[in-house]
C-alpha cells in the first residue's frame, strides 16, 4: 500500500472509534513526515454550536512535547489573532485552498501568524478549510455559530525545507486531508453534540443521553444532596427592570451560583426562573463528605452573592440576595416527561421538602437553611450548625427541626 492510501485508511479507521482529535493531528502529522513529507507545524480549529465557546483550535508543533489548545469564548472572538487570521480572507471570499511563500516579504508582511512562521525559518504555509455541511448562500463560509450550515474546520500544515512543499508532497496531501476532514468531523460532531447537550442537560445527564439512558420513564433511584436556590425579591425586579437588563441580572447571579457547586461536583440540574436546582450525589456512602461538599459551595454562593451585590450598588445597578436550602434524601433521578418532550431531572418528596424549607428563608431570617436529615447525615460539620427549633414545611404532616450556620467565632 502506498503512503496517501495507507494513511487514509489509518485516518477513516481513526473517525471510525471516535479517536480523540489530538491523537488524530498528531498521529496524521507524524505519519506524513514518516513517509517524506515535512510537517513542521499543523494547526486545526473549528468553529462551534455551543452558546459559551465560539471556537477552538489546536497546534501541532514538531518540536513541542505536546499540542496547544486554544478556546475563544462568544465575546472573545474579536481578537487580533482572529481578525488577523490568513482564514480570514479564504472565508470570506469562500476559497478553500492557499499556498503562501513564507520566504516573500510582501506575503509575510502584516500577517502576524506569517510573521511569526518566517522568524522560525518555516518557508511555506499551506491552507484549506472544509465547510461541515451544506453551503447557504447569502452566509458561505462566514463563521455565523448560530448556522449549522455554515460550521467549517480549517487547518494548515507549515513546512521549514527549502522550497516548500514539493508536487509529490501536495499529491499526497491532496489525497489525505479531505479524508482526515472527515475523521475530527466524526469525532468533532459528537463532542460538539455532548458539549451542546451539557451544556443545558449538565455534564451527567448529558452522558447519559449519549449513553442510550433515553427511554420515557427510565430512572433509578439516587441518594443526593438537594441544592435549592431562590433570588429575593425578583417579582418587583422584573416589574422595574427592562427585559435585557433583567436576562443580565439573572447571568450575574447564576453566575454566582453554579461555579462554586460545580467545582465541587455538584451537578445543576435546572435553572427556575429566578431559581436553581442542583444535586450532590452520594456515593458509597460518603454522606458527610458530600454534605460537606454542599456547605461549603453554599458559604461560597453566598459570599458571592454579597460581593455582586456591593458592586451592583455601587454602580446603581439593582441588588438581590439569594435564599439557599440544603436537604438529603432519595430521588428518582431520569427521564420524566411525553413522548414528544423528555426531561433529565429528579423528582420525589425530597425534592419538594428542599422547595418548601427555601420559603422559610425569608420567615426564619436566615440566606441558608439545612434540614434535619441534613445535619443528621453531616457528621463532619454538625459542630457548625445551630437549631432553629421545629417548623412546619406546607404539605408536610410533620413538623421538622431546621438547621442554619453557626455564627463566626472571634479570632
Amino acid at each position: 500500500m502506498t503512503a496517501a492510501p495507507e494513511i487514509a485508511a489509518w485516518l477513516a479507521e481513526a473517525g471510525l472509534r471516535n479517536t480523540a482529535t489530538e491523537l488524530i493531528v498528531e498521529g496524521l502529522s507524524r505519519r506524513l513526515n514518516q513517509v517524506g513529507v515535512p510537517v513542521t507545524r499543523t494547526f486545526v480549529g473549528m468553529n462551534t454550536l455551543h452558546p459559551m465557546v465560539r471556537a477552538r483550535s489546536m497546534i501541532w508543533d514538531r518540536s513541542a512535547p505536546e499540542i496547544t489548545h486554544f478556546e475563544f469564548s462568544h465575546a472573545g472572538i474579536d481578537v487580533p489573532t482572529i481578525r488577523e487570521s490568513p482564514f480570514m480572507p479564504m472565508l470570506r471570499d469562500g476559497v478553500g485552498e492557499r499556498r503562501c511563500d513564507l520566504t516573500d516579504g510582501a506575503t509575510v508582511r502584516g500577517v502576524p501568524v506569517f510573521e511569526e512562521l518566517h522568524a522560525a525559518g518555516m518557508t511555506e504555509w499551506l491552507g484549506r478549510i472544509f465547510p461541515l455541511g451544506e453551503l447557504v448562500p447569502e452566509v458561505g463560509w462566514a463563521v455565523e455559530a448560530e448556522h449549522a450550515e455554515s460550521l467549517a474546520l480549517v487547518c494548515s500544515l507549515t513546512t521549514d525545507r527549502s522550497g516548500g512543499f514539493s508536487e509529490a508532497d501536495m499529491e499526497i496531501l491532496n489525497q489525505v486531508l479531505p479524508v482526515f476532514a472527515l475523521a475530527v468531523k466524526a469525532v468533532t460532531m459528537r463532542a460538539l453534540g455532548h458539549g451542546l447537550l451539557a451544556a443545558y442537560l449538565g455534564d451527567d445527564p448529558a452522558s447519559r443521553v449519549f449513553a442510550g439512558t433515553v427511554q420515557r420513564g427510565e430512572v433509578q433511584s439516587v441518594e443526593a444532596v438537594l441544592f435549592f436556590t431562590d433570588l429575593q425579591g425578583f417579582t418587583a425586579l422584573a416589574d422595574t427592570t427592562p427585559g435585557k437588563e433583567l436576562i443580565a441580572l439573572l447571568d450575574d447571579y447564576f453566575g454566582c451560583m453554579v461555579q462554586p457547586v460545580v467545582q465541587r461536583e455538584g451537578e445543576v440540574l435546572k435553572f427556575m426562573g429566578d431559581g436553581m436546582l442542583a444535586a450532590f450525589a452520594v456515593v458509597l456512602n460518603d454522606r458527610a463528605e458530600v454534605c460537606a461538599a454542599a456547605l461549603e459551595a453554599a458559604e461560597e454562593v453566598l459570599a458571592l452573592v454579597d460581593v455582586l451585590n456591593a458592586e451592583r450598588r455601587k454602580a446603581g445597578k439593582p441588588a438581590a440576595g439569594l435564599d439557599i436550602s440544603l436537604h438529603i434524601g432519595r430521588v428518582l433521578y431520569g427521564n420524566v416527561g411525553t413522548a414528544q418532550r423528555l426531561d433529565f431531572t429528579v423528582i420525589g418528596p425530597a425534592v419538594n421538602e428542599a422547595s418548601r424549607i427555601e420559603k422559610l428563608c425569608e420567615p426564619l431570617g436566615h440566606s441558608l437553611l439545612i434540614s434535619q436529615s441534613f445535619a443528621e447525615a453531616a457528621t463532619a460539620s454538625r459542630h457548625r450548625l445551630v437549631s432553629l427549633g421545629r417548623h412546619r414545611l406546607r404539605g408536610v404532616r410533620e413538623e421538622t427541626e431546621l438547621f442554619a450556620l453557626a455564627p463566626a467565632q472571634p479570632v
